[in-house]
């Protein structure tokens, strides 16, 4: 469906464009395309959300689950809207709901998906992704976990300082596998929260946006695996025998000189002197050290030169491949019986993500909306209370200093790393 207006006003204020370059004709265009997004989820985690969430309870033992809790977090913009935070450190985390009604991709509508996550613990290693989950009325809520079939997994995914991405994860019924976005998405991983938001359009693109600014975009085609590639080597070509591709080869006309290879690789150091307490009876026959003989250079070898029958690097010829055939419902993911359930099913080295306003849509602009009356109402707030935190964290660091001791005296005595050389 072409794109609303609220949508193109964002896109082209995020770009430094002014919205005064669509003419007034173009507004009243967009403006007349009928309304009909439809919601498919839509979760802010009030008192009540247990009676829709179904915890994993059958997927791992209870040793290796971990607890989800109802919080607002120890910052917010507004303490009565909470969400669902991971409590245990090390542990599995598993949950599913279902949505009001299937997503079918052969509606041919969009498919977006939006959530909110807040690392208040500086994450280290674990996911903070959702799926999007096929099954009906047989999708084993209690058994939902790593090896339940999806259609979509998208999110943050952080695990040290090299591993940190956004996950966007596709499933193709052709090929009935999950395919990874060819080139990583960045996240944020700061500790307040970051909005997450993946569309897939019927036109086989996508778009990733991270607090309403798109972050990725493209075709289904160029930024996954699912079609086999337009052109391939010809099976019937190969390089000639007497195809020359040396640039350069030893020069024929270069010779040894003659007694070369009599020149030693090391001589007699020629200042080295007896010592005069040296007694050749006692000391056996005095020898000068052995040192590099300037005059070696090596084993020989003839010069090189440009080789005039060069042809270049042969190029395999190439050809249409037989196999490529364009597929209009890449986009496709909730086929069938589409898309029934969202879950999250995660491992967390150290717990604090929490979880909040999802939505599942076949409008971004909904999705938009949804966006302006949670995540950015409460943004600023939470910004705030998180800076105030952190800045009475440090007054109370200073307080608590010795009186004689400053921050130049804390840094006396450590080693390049911060520590003390006993480490």
């Amino acid at each position: 469906p072409p794109p609303q207006p609220t949508t193109i006003f964002r896109n082209l204020s995020e770009k430094g464009e002014g919205t005064m370059k669509l003419t007034t004709a173009a507004i009243l265009s967009l403006a007349a395309v009928p309304a009909a997004a439809e919601v498919f989820f839509k979760e802010q985690f009030d008192d009540s959300w247990s009676d829709r969430w179904t915890v994993s309870s059958d997927w791992k033992s209870k040793s290796e689950m971990g607890e989800w809790k109802h919080t607002a977090g120890e910052w917010y913009g507004d303490e009565s809207d909470k969400g669902i935070q991971t409590s245990e450190d090390a542990k599995f985390y598993g949950i599913s709901a279902p949505l009001t009604k299937p997503f079918k991709s052969s509606d041919g509508k969009e498919l977006v998906i939006q959530l909110t996550v807040k690392h208040e613990q500086k994450i280290d290693c674990g996911g903070a992704y959702i799926k999007l989950l096929p099954g009906g009325k047989k999708f084993a809520a209690k058994k939902f976990g790593g090896d339940t079939p999806y259609a979509v997994m998208f999110g943050p995914d952080i695990c040290g300082s090299s591993n940190k991405k956004t996950h966007a994860i596709l499933h193709y019924d052709k090929k009935d596998d999950n395919l990874l976005v060819k080139k990583e998405i960045k996240v944020e991983d700061d500790q307040l929260s970051h909005l997450y938001t993946l569309v897939v359009r019927p036109d086989n693109t996508f778009e990733v946006f991270i607090d309403n600014k798109s972050v990725r975009d493209g075709k289904l085609e160029d930024e996954f695996d699912f079609l086999p590639p337009k052109e391939i080597k010809d099976p019937d070509q190969s390089k000639p025998d007497d195809w020359v591709d040396e640039k350069r080869i030893p020069d024929p006309e270069d010779k040894k000189p003659e007694g070369y290879d009599d020149i030693p690789e090391e001589i007699p150091d020629p200042d080295a002197k007896k010592p005069d307490d040296w007694d050749d009876e006692d000391d056996g026959e005095w020898e000068p050290p052995m040192i590099d003989n300037p005059d070696f250079k090596g084993p020989w070898k003839p010069k090189m030169i440009d080789n005039p029958d060069y042809k270049g690097p042969w190029e395999h010829p190439m050809i249409a491949n037989p196999e490529y055939s364009y597929d209009d419902n890449m986009h496709a993911v909730c086929s069938g019986d589409g898309c029934t359930h969202v879950g999250f099913e995660l491992w967390q080295v150290k717990s604090g993500t929490i979880f909040d306003d999802i939505i599942v849509s076949d409008s971004l602009e909904e999705a938009q909306k949804f966006a302006e009356e949670t995540f950015f109402k409460k943004k600023d707030g939470e910004k705030k209370m998180f800076d105030d935190i952190e800045e009475a964290k440090r007054k109370e660091e200073e307080a608590n200093m010795p009186e004689d001791m400053d921050m130049d005296d804390m840094s006396m005595g450590m080693d390049d790393d911060g520590f003390g050389d006993e480490f």
